[in-house]
């Protein structure tokens, strides 16, 4: 595989702060350092929502080159006609973060149709990257899609120190994630709410990603007067979202779905304790016994699981252990980008 040519598709910019994106970049850096000649396509930034024009563009740009191989990120496979799908060359593969129809707060027209524009462009790919197992039992679920089409790919980490954690005696959280819908801050700030305790919260991700939610979850903040108490600090360059886990003495999330979950585990690489929704734990990022867990969406559980961990240091050092231990055995993105060439070629050898 060493010189192939590959394009990497994917809607805007790449630079864009989320972990979808972070994963996007790394992927592609990790392909040329074992010698692949990775091309970045950037298609038009209105994907997963594209107008007829975008469409066409992105045809032309799909087709502009002469590569050996192709991926499509899923924020725009999932939307693209598959009849042009079927007439790219070579036939690009899909690489599924999470089905689009799943993300939080859609209407249920729109889900009705992203659900059917994804299983009908899937049915084009000859082979399916996923960033975890839950992911990839979803995508043959939801999608009818044969298992030998399925390569997953988990994200990897990088080994880090320690966390130091606060030596203030106050009890130090941190979040990292865009303040979209799905990552369900309100219910992080409303659970904090009535959680006892010497405690700060710092939350880490875009506001201008979703800007209505962000000005709601600022307001919520204001309105349950913990404006001093709960940080929110926008995006920020990852030199300062590692600092942010070094110092902090608990990674938590809210959120109500990841295709994975990069942020928990840059948590657990720093052998923090976590709270997290069992439906997200389930998609593999948070080991077992290395966090306290709740239904996603249940505002008291979440609660009861804060006031847990804030209150008791002996919890708390014995989930760090835990993730501290489980830090070791983490993948490595070396492991992701190997997976991405056996997708690679399965896809040449199925539609040479």
């Amino acid at each position: 595989m060493s010189g192939l040519r590959i394009g990497f598709a994917y809607p805007g910019d790449l630079a864009t702060p989320t972990g979808g994106y972070g994963y996007d970049r790394r992927i592609i850096a990790e392909l040329s350092a074992i010698d692949c000649a990775v091309t970045p396509v950037e298609l038009p930034a209105s994907f997963p929502e594209p107008d007829a024009r975008d469409i066409c563009a992105a045809e032309r740009l799909l087709s502009a080159d002469v590569r050996d191989a192709l991926i499509i990120d899923g924020l725009a496979f999932g939307v693209l006609p598959a009849p042009l799908i079927a007439g790219l060359s070579p036939r690009p593969i899909a690489l599924v973060h999470h089905p689009l129809f799943m993300e939080t707060g859609l209407a249920p027209d729109r889900v009705t149709r992203l659900r059917a524009s994804e299983r009908n462009a899937l049915a084009e790919a000859p082979a399916i990257l996923t960033t975890s197992r839950m992911t990839a039992d979803i995508v043959a679920r939801e999608f009818a899609v044969a298992p030998d089409r399925l390569f997953v790919a988990e994200p990897g980490v990088d080994a880090a120190a320690r966390a130091e954690g606060s030596s203030d005696g106050i009890v130090r959280l941190v979040a990292v994630g865009s303040v979209v819908p799905r990552k369900a801050y309100d219910d992080l700030v409303c659970a904090l709410a009535g959680v006892q305790g010497d405690w700060r919260l710092q939350i880490v991700g875009s506001l201008t990603l979703a800007p209505d939610c962000a000005r709601a979850l600022e307001k919520r903040v204001s309105d349950l007067g913990l404006s001093s108490r709960i940080a929110l600090a926008g995006a920020q360059p990852a030199r300062v979202v590692a600092e942010s886990l070094r110092s902090a003495d608990v990674f938590v999330t809210a959120s109500r779905f990841e295709g994975y979950g990069m942020a928990i585990a840059e948590a657990v690489a720093r052998g923090l304790p976590i709270v997290v929704a069992d439906e997200v734990a389930a998609a593999g990022a948070a080991p077992e016994g290395a966090a306290r867990t709740y239904p996603a969406g249940d505002v008291m559980a979440l609660r009861a699981a804060l006031s847990g961990i804030i209150g008791d240091s002996s919890l708390r050092a014995q989930l760090s252990a835990r993730s501290w231990a489980a830090a070791g055995a983490q993948p490595r993105w070396r492991d992701a980008a190997q997976t991405v060439l056996r997708a690679l070629r399965h896809a040449m050898g199925q539609t040479r």
